[in-house]
């Protein structure tokens, strides 16, 4: 099978090569990292030919012997070439015991590049940063966007396609199943949700209750989008007969975030300018794997499922995102990137005079000049006059826009 390029990604990993720092692609598993450092890879062997290019897979049976910092070190240094030009490529980091050591020392001596994969949000954390000293940059992986889902599975940009992008996802692996096939996507998408429960929250994390954990990530599923606080969550399961704590769901919260299931997103005062941080809206890293956990009930949780489409696109772009509050509403996202700034609304369709003031009104009452969307299943689209500066977008089009 042929690999198709994400040279979005590709590009940007190449952009960061020996410039004097470690490059840390992280992501969920099955976004699609593992390729993403084998076309590294094979970019590395064509341009950089007299180079040496170690590359390591912890999923593989070839390198279970390589478990700590130390073998991890002695096993690279006895392929490295001293006076050449090395590049080291780990896929899956976090299995190495001590891992942080060992690139530490190795970029230290400056014997190599690194290019190292992970899983878990770990890599993000702060411990990390601390260890490894500011000497790293992170490049987070998602699934495939619209545009990407179109190439992979070689669509045709219409209706029927972002259907069937909103109700299988942006999993890479979706590229060897026939989409329409409800029984193969579904046992897909439990394999893979199976594998990340499994290996990166109940073993890594040492969970007891599992019981509990699925049926927290499947409340979270069901409610995607909305404000959560683990206040709702126990009085929720307390009403299914299940007795938890606050800090028991806090914590467990947390290991599916770290497991990057998903993703918490904070709400900013539009006006006053801060953030509010003691209640969440989550959103999944792949609306699949969602879809799965609420039987794919597309229908009566299209409006759901469009939020986090258009949460994930505007992360692929490289945008921070927020849930925007206002004096008298909110804004769904509130998204910034490198001085820029873009509104956005999210709404199935514009289907009475009600709605139209809702969703345009909110963001009529933000002054000032960033660009303001609502973006909705209309079959027209286009500004309306009532509120300049304000565009309507159909989300086929959104989904395809650089913004």
């Amino acid at each position: 099978m042929d690999i198709i390029v994400r040279k979005s990604y590709l590009s940007h990993i190449i952009s960061h090569l020996n410039r004097g720092m470690m490059i840390i692609l992280v992501g969920q598993r099955r976004v699609g990292k593992s390729y993403m450092l084998r076309q590294l890879k094979r970019w590395l062997e064509e341009n950089e030919s007299d180079s040496t290019v170690v590359y390591i897979n912890k999923e593989l049976l070839d390198f279970s012997n390589i478990t700590n910092a130390i073998e991890l070190n002695d096993y690279v240094s006895s392929k490295f070439k001293p006076d050449g030009k090395n590049y080291l490529l780990i896929d899956e980091v976090q299995d190495i015991e001590g891992y942080e050591d060992a690139l530490r020392s190795l970029h230290a001596e400056d014997r190599c590049q690194i290019i190292a994969t992970g899983s878990n949000a770990y890599i993000f954390s702060s411990e990390l940063s601390t260890r490894l000293g500011g000497r790293y940059v992170e490049i987070p992986i998602y699934g495939l966007s619209y545009s990407e889902f179109l190439e992979f599975h070689g669509l045709d940009d219409n209706d029927e396609s972002l259907n069937d992008y909103l109700r299988v996802g942006g999993l890479p692996g979706l590229r060897l199943y026939d989409i329409n096939d409800e029984i193969h996507v579904h046992d897909y998408l439990q394999g893979v949700y199976n594998t990340i429960m499994m290996r990166d929250v109940v073993a890594r994390e040492q969970i007891r209750n599992v019981p509990f954990i699925e049926n927290l990530s499947k409340f979270i599923a069901d409610n995607d989008g909305k404000l959560i606080s683990t206040n709702s969550i126990v009085k929720f399961m307390k009403s299914q007969g299940e007795k938890v704590s606050d800090s028991m769901t806090s914590t467990y919260i947390t290991h599916l975030c770290k497991a990057l299931i998903i993703n918490p997103v904070a709400r900013y005062d539009i006006h006053g300018k801060k953030l509010f941080e003691m209640i969440f809206k989550y959103y999944f890293a792949d609306h699949g794997l969602r879809n799965y956990l609420c039987g794919f009930n597309i229908r009566s949780s299209i409006e759901k499922i469009m939020e986090n489409v258009i949460y994930l696109h505007l992360l692929t772009q490289g945008y921070s995102v927020k849930v925007g509050i206002l004096r008298a509403g909110e804004v769904d996202f509130v998204a910034t990137k490198s001085g820029k700034t873009i509104y956005v609304q999210v709404t199935y369709l514009l289907a009475s005079d009600e709605t139209i003031g809702r969703e345009f009104g909110n963001l009529a009452a933000i002054k000032d000049n960033f660009p303001k969307y609502v973006v909705s299943m209309d079959p027209v689209s286009g500004d309306l006059d009532k509120y300049p500066g304000i565009h309507h977008v159909h989300l086929r089009k959104f989904l395809k826009m650089e913004l």
